[in-house]
Order: structure tokens, then C-alpha cells, then sequence
């Protein structure tokens, strides 16, 4: 078995303070883990790869590692290694996605009656907590309602309308926000540094940009870049491989449009969709220039 990992998993964020764009939620939390008030459930939401579920992995090896300092983990002790490698027996993530139903959620609570094995406290991480059914909901309510002193329930989601009052009600609801390009390309950066590939920075700036406030997205992009142009990145190779419109394109669909030349623009824009173009970072282009 191939021991490679992509970088989204490799480089994931193991404390607080390595998480981007966050510091609202972090510092709350590291706060919380100092002070030592602790809500029994939380709720996170936002956009896809901004980091809820990596800090809710962080929250959870804070709160049990022996070492904690600050309200960060140690990542050394085993309760964190354990957790980094999710094999921890006191912490727990349902997909939601794929494990919506009321079976499920009562798995949930009958785990949950049990004290925790090795650790202070016991997780249950739910993520796309969103997906259930409403007969979830509704068990999972009951068990929100008068949780165990040693449960935390961490929910998150990038749909948070979707889920019912009574459950948000019950929980701390942090917003997480997209990621800077600046910080998505300094992460990026950061790892190329590690694997030792070369990238320029016009490289660096189009994977941050195409990764639209996702750093996970990002590092997918980089992934394939790496194994399509190696150890060094250019920006013409990079543009190539992904399909990208050159900004002479933007240019004249903007003079067809000036012109209010219909005809042109239409048969332009046929030949750039036939040529495989992604219409989605052509429209995010157009629109930026």
C-alpha cells in the first residue's frame, strides 16, 4: 500500500493556532478550555474546507490531553496521537451524509451512556449534521436536551438553515468564514517549501484563487499540479493543464459586449465552451476584470 498522502490530510492543521482565517472561533475556544467553561454542544458552520471539522478534532485532543498548555494540545501524548489518527475510543464521527437515520442517531445514545474509556470527555462529531432526518432530529434532541456532564456534541455544517430551531437553540453556533487567498497561497507556499517544489508566485496566486475560500480545495488543485508539471510549477504549464482562459479572452468578450455585437460574443463563447473551458472560472473571470 502506498504510503503517500495528499496534502489536505498530511498538512491538516493539529493545533488552534496553525488554523486560518479562524481566530474568532479559535481564540473563543482556547478561551473556553482555560476557563474551563465547556458547553456541552456546539454548532459549526460554513462554507466546504474552512476547517470545521479540524477544529473540532483540535477541540476534542485539547480538552483530553494531559499536557494541554493554553488551551492547545500537546500532539504528543497518546490521547492526541490517537485522535490525529481517529482511533481514539472516546471520540466519535458520524457522517451524516451516508448515517442520516434514526438508527443512527440512536447508536448515538446508547454510546453515550457509557462514562469515557481513556479521556475526560467523550465527542460525538457529527458532520453534515444538516442530512438527518427529522425523526433524527427529533432523537437527537432528546439527548441535547439533558446530555451526560463527560458528552460534547460538536455539529457541523455547511447548511445551517437547515436544521431545526429547537437543535441550534441548544448549541454555540460559530460562523467560520472563507480563507483569505493571501493565507490560502502562504499555506500552499509553505507546503511546497516542505516537499521541495518550486512554484512561482503567479502559480501560487490561480491555485489559491481557483480554491475559492476552500484551503482543502486549494491543496487539491496543488496536488495535481505537482504531479502534472513535477518539482517545479510554472504558470504557463499550470494555466495549460487546468484549462484556464487566457486574459485575452475576458478582453474580447468585454469588447463584444461594448459593442453590443451579440452574434460575435455567442459564436466566441461557443467555440471556448466547445474547447472544454470551465465555465464556472470563465464567469468568475469575466466578472473580475
Amino acid at each position: 500500500m502506498s504510503a503517500y498522502k495528499v496534502s489536505a490530510r498530511k498538512y491538516r492543521p493539529q493545533k488552534f493556532s496553525d488554523v486560518s482565517s479562524q481566530e474568532f472561533v479559535t481564540q473563543t475556544l482556547k478561551n473556553a478550555i482555560i476557563s474551563k467553561k465547556i458547553a456541552h454542544s456546539y454548532l459549526l458552520s460554513g462554507p466546504r474546507g474552512v476547517g470545521k471539522t479540524t477544529i473540532a478534532r483540535i477541540f476534542a485532543k485539547a480538552l483530553n490531553c494531559p499536557n494541554m498548555k493554553d488551551g492547545e494540545p500537546c500532539n504528543k501524548c497518546d490521547s492526541c496521537l490517537e485522535i490525529t489518527n481517529g482511533n481514539h475510543p472516546d471520540v466519535f464521527e458520524l457522517d451524516a451524509a451516508s448515517n442520516r437515520g434514526i438508527d443512527d442517531v440512536r447508536a448515538i445514545q446508547d454510546a453515550a451512556k457509557f462514562f469515557p474509556i481513556k479521556g475526560k470527555y467523550k465527542f460525538f462529531i457529527v458532520d453534515e449534521v444538516h442530512m438527518l432526518t427529522q425523526q433524527a432530529f427529533n432523537a437527537l434532541l432528546k439527548i441535547l436536551e439533558e446530555p451526560p456532564e463527560y458528552l460534547i456534541f460538536i455539529l457541523a455544517t455547511t447548511n445551517p438553515e437547515k436544521i431545526p430551531a429547537t437543535i441550534v437553540s441548544r448549541c454555540q453556533r460559530f460562523p467560520l468564514v472563507r480563507i483569505k487567498i493571501k493565507e490560502i497561497s502562504e499555506n500552499i507556499k509553505e507546503i511546497a517549501k516542505e516537499e521541495k517544489i518550486k512554484i512561482d508566485d503567479e502559480s501560487l496566486f490561480l491555485i489559491a484563487k481557483l480554491g475559492d475560500g476552500a484551503l482543502r480545495d486549494a491543496q487539491g488543485i496543488f496536488d495535481m499540479a505537482v504531479s502534472f508539471c513535477g518539482d517545479k510549477i510554472k504558470y504557463e504549464e499550470l494555466k495549460n493543464f487546468l484549462n484556464i482562459p487566457d486574459k485575452e479572452i475576458y478582453f474580447n468578450i468585454s469588447k463584444y459586449i461594448s459593442e453590443g455585437n451579440a452574434k460575435e460574443m455567442l459564436t466566441y463563447f461557443s467555440k471556448l465552451n466547445e474547447q472544454g473551458f470551465d465555465l464556472q472560472t470563465f464567469y468568475s473571470g469575466i466578472m473580475s476584470t
